[in-house]
């Protein structure tokens, strides 16, 4: 990728592209068991074949989109899926739809691995991961009002996502190409960082997920057998929801790093847990609607952390890539999860048992959220940190450097180490330690005592 991002609206464009099956899973399982005589488990087992398809894509590309470049890894992903998806829209026999929904799955998870990367090399992840959030809520939220009006069995959810994919083609010609030589054999191609923080992280985002879409697998079943609401109700309660997921999204947009990462994860995860239990104990159309549109409107604000938590762990992508698989393997056994559940325990239970599984993965997450980047920058955790006080930068710079002070609430930044050799290391005296101000400056004492207070 490159080192100077360009504009991002062609990475939120392949997001959304990347992201739209997972998002119409709900009405897509309800249509296989519906119109091709499937049971919920067998229709759940089909939506998770293409999620795990989905995630075998993004493992395979992880730390290998910056030598092929996004524009043509992210092309055979469109074309896979425009190809796979249409294919499961015209075939009238299951295995000729597993078949269209494997490859299309693959063709998203690829999509969606390039976005991940492009995304992690932004200066700011989160904003263009909301962006790409409120983009796919948006278009989910379209197709939920008029997809049960137009009928089609099966067809026309599928057709649906092999269309969008088509509409994102022009966008990759605004994408990088592949890294020259020299630059894949620069020194950023090492060890991934913050290994243990990442572990937690991905594992966190399985669980997370899996809880997710093991009831949005099954949300539509809810509304129509449990809360006893018709196919056209239910869409629309489904797009209502998306619509406060987009306002949940502007509204991260807007938060950005004034708390931190921590606090909207931590209490987030609270929330959705609680609207969980609500939406699948729900016997009518108000509390069906309160617990969906309370559960959307702060889902997409967890994720979209948990994606720039994810970006910043590495610069290159590698960790916002595996990251985001491991919450694909998860979002693919949800459906299956949930159509298990509910058939065994009924969908009060299960409701449960999944909003405590989300209690628990809030815990861990949140820790990794604090330990690496979730805490606001504050007077005081300047030193390691990427600032420097404000008495200081005053008495080096003399008050000419306006901004120079991070402002409360800023992400941190990265600290670069320099080493110096141990011979030369001997030579090093006070005189030697400059500011950068013109012939030296005069803050010679007071740079030698930032550095020597390391």
């Amino acid at each position: 990728m490159s080192s100077r991002p360009g504009a991002a609206w062609p990475l939120v464009a392949v997001f959304t592209a990347g992201y739209l099956a997972s998002y119409l899973l709900p009405t897509v399982v309800g249509r296989l068991s519906a119109h091709l005589g499937l049971s919920p488990a067998q229709a759940g087992l089909v939506g998770s074949a293409l999620l795990l398809s989905s995630a075998g894509a993004g493992f395979s590309l992880a730390g290998r989109v910056e030598r092929y470049g996004a524009r043509t890894p992210t092309r055979a992903g469109l074309l896979l899926a425009a190809v796979g998806y249409g294919c499961a829209a015209l075939a009238g026999s299951v295995p000729l739809v597993v078949l269209g929904v494997v490859v299309g799955g693959f063709g998203s998870g690829t999509v969606t691995a390039v976005a991940a990367a492009g995304i992690a090399a932004r200066r700011d992840p989160h904003r263009t991961s909301s962006l790409g959030l409120l983009t796919v809520s948006a278009t989910a939220g379209v197709l939920y009002l008029t997809i049960p009006h137009l009928g089609g069995g099966h067809r026309l959810p599928f057709a649906a996502i092999a269309l969008v994919a088509l509409l994102v083609w022009p966008a990759t010609a605004r994408l990088g190409g592949a890294t020259t030589a020299e630059e894949t054999t620069s020194p950023v191609t090492g060890r991934l960082p913050h290994r243990r923080s990442g572990l937690v992280l991905a594992a966190g985002m399985l669980v997370w997920s899996m809880a997710q879409n093991a009831l949005w697998g099954v949300s539509s079943r809810i509304g129509i057998t449990q809360a006893g609401l018709t196919e056209v109700t239910v869409g629309a309660v489904f797009a209502a929801a998306l619509g406060a997921g987009l306002l949940g999204v502007m509204g991260a947009g807007l938060l950005g790093a004034r708390l931190g990462r921590a606090v909207p994860i931590g209490l987030g995860t609270v929330v959705i847990a609680a609207s969980i239990v609500l939406s699948s104990s729900a016997r009518d159309l108000g509390s069906f609607a309160t617990g969906e549109v309370l559960w959307n409107a702060f889902y997409p604000v967890v994720l979209s952390y948990l994606i720039g938590l994810a970006a910043s762990l590495d610069v290159r992508g590698r960790w916002a890539v595996l990251a985001g698989s491991a919450s694909s393997v998860g979002v693919a056994c949800g459906p299956l999860l949930g159509s298990v559940l509910s058939e065994e325990a009924g969908y009060p239970v299960m409701g449960l048992i999944l909003g405590a599984a989300t209690l628990l993965v809030a815990a861990p997450v949140t820790a990794v959220a604090l330990h690496t980047g979730g805490r606001p920058l504050v007077p005081g955790s300047v030193r390691r940190r990427g600032g420097a006080p404000a008495a200081l930068l005053a008495a080096t710079t003399g008050g000419g450097l306006s901004g120079a002070v991070p402002k409360l609430g800023s992400p941190e930044q990265a600290v670069t180490e320099l080493r110096v050799p141990a011979l030369r290391r001997r030579r090093l005296v006070r005189s030697a330690i400059r500011t950068a101000g013109p012939d030296g400056g005069s803050g010679q004492s007071n740079a030698y005592a930032s550095t020597s207070d390391r």
